[in-house]
């Protein structure tokens, strides 16, 4: 277990989208404690979604934003009315802030938790979370000095979260066949979610090998290389021509969300995690598909304790997804070699 310095500084850097791909890393006051239910974080590691993408492809409107929703670190501050919390205390926080206690967060969805608060961006050196207690989860033994499982716990702040809230929305489980569109973090998450959850079969669809040989490494059965209507169809030759029990969806496009339907037998399940860009659903085509629809921002809080187990026992290694990690002043790097498909997913080492 590593030692932390608990000596909170005046300044700290943090990465900035000042336009569509303009990134810089500037020197910023440390956040504090605002209201009682805060708590301050020392991060210690970050890292870049592919959502933060949309705005820097110009596809979603950014101005001077300071980036990052995923996060693990250290408590270093609490307000007054936090209970769950101490300082020194490692903990892994949704993306999404929840006070765990609403009674949207008691039905399994702290992602629209009545009571959501705020926090700072995660891209740097401290971040403010606003309703403290319900969002963050303590890892027992505190911070670990493997990199490796500070990128596992990374990836369950947000894309392995959000990949097994597809794979649940999708029913997988026993004798199910999966299939997963998308072979980003997300799409290779659902993959691993998929066949943690016990699937017979998970179908992958990709065209790049890197992609590809990690969505094998994490379980799937099969990898597809065709899409649309072309890829459909092979799931259902894979299926005795009835399409998959379920089809996770993790990208967000209209082409996505076409083949997640097309892939998906009548009676089936489709969870759609991807950010919605432009998607359109033809209510008659959707109607006759029959088949049950589930999705949204992932309540990832309401896996988090389950998926720190998973963790620490060796049945699951999510921290692959990163392939690169690169020091936090180098973020400008990272956006252009994600931007590029150069990298799936890249670790900003704090």
């Amino acid at each position: 277990m590593a030692q932390e310095d608990m000596t909170i500084p005046e300044k700290m850097k943090a990465v900035v989208m000042i336009a569509p791909g303009d990134v810089e890393v500037q020197e910023i006051d440390v956040p504090h404690v605002v209201k009682s239910g805060d708590a301050v974080i020392k991060l210690a590691a970050a890292c870049i979604c592919g959502s933060d993408l949309w705005p820097y492809r110009g596809l979603q409107p950014v101005d001077h934003q300071f980036m990052g929703h995923e996060y693990v670190g250290t408590v270093v501050e609490i307000g007054d009315d936090v209970k769950t919390l101490k300082v020194g205390d490692f903990v892994i926080g949704s993306f999404m802030v929840s006070d765990n206690t609403c009674e949207i967060c008691q039905a399994g969805f702290p992602s629209r938790c009545a009571n959501a608060g705020t926090y700072t961006g995660s891209q740097a050196e401290y971040m403010r979370i606003e309703e403290a207690d319900g969002t963050l989860v303590v890892v027992p033994g505190g911070k670990p000095d493997d990199p490796d499982r500070i990128a596992d716990y990374l990836a369950a702040s947000d894309v392995l979260g959000t990949g097994w809230f597809a794979a649940v929305a999708a029913e997988a489980g026993p004798g199910k066949t999966i299939a997963v569109v998308g072979d980003g973090a997300v799409g290779l998450s659902a993959i691993l979610a998929a066949k943690a959850l016990g699937s017979e079969k998970v179908i992958a669809f990709s065209r790049h090998e890197d992609r590809a040989a990690l969505a094998r490494e994490f379980g799937a059965d099969v990898v597809i290389a065709e899409r649309g209507e072309e890829g459909a169809a092979k799931v259902k030759e894979l299926t005795n021509g009835l399409g998959a029990h379920g089809v996770c969806e993790a990208v967000g496009t209209q082409q996505s969300m076409d083949q997640a339907l097309a892939s998906c037998r009548p009676g089936g399940y489709v969870g759609f995690v991807g950010v919605s860009h432009d998607q359109k659903i033809d209510g008659q085509n959707l109607f006759f598909r029959e088949v049950h629809m589930l999705g949204g921002p992932a309540p990832v809080r309401r896996f988090l304790p389950d998926l720190i187990k998973r963790i620490d026992n060796g049945e699951i290694h999510p921290g692959k997804v990163f392939t690169a990690r690169i020091p936090l002043e180098e973020a400008a790097e990272g956006y252009k070699a994600m931007d590029e498909r150069k990298e799936i997913k890249v670790l900003l080492e704090v």
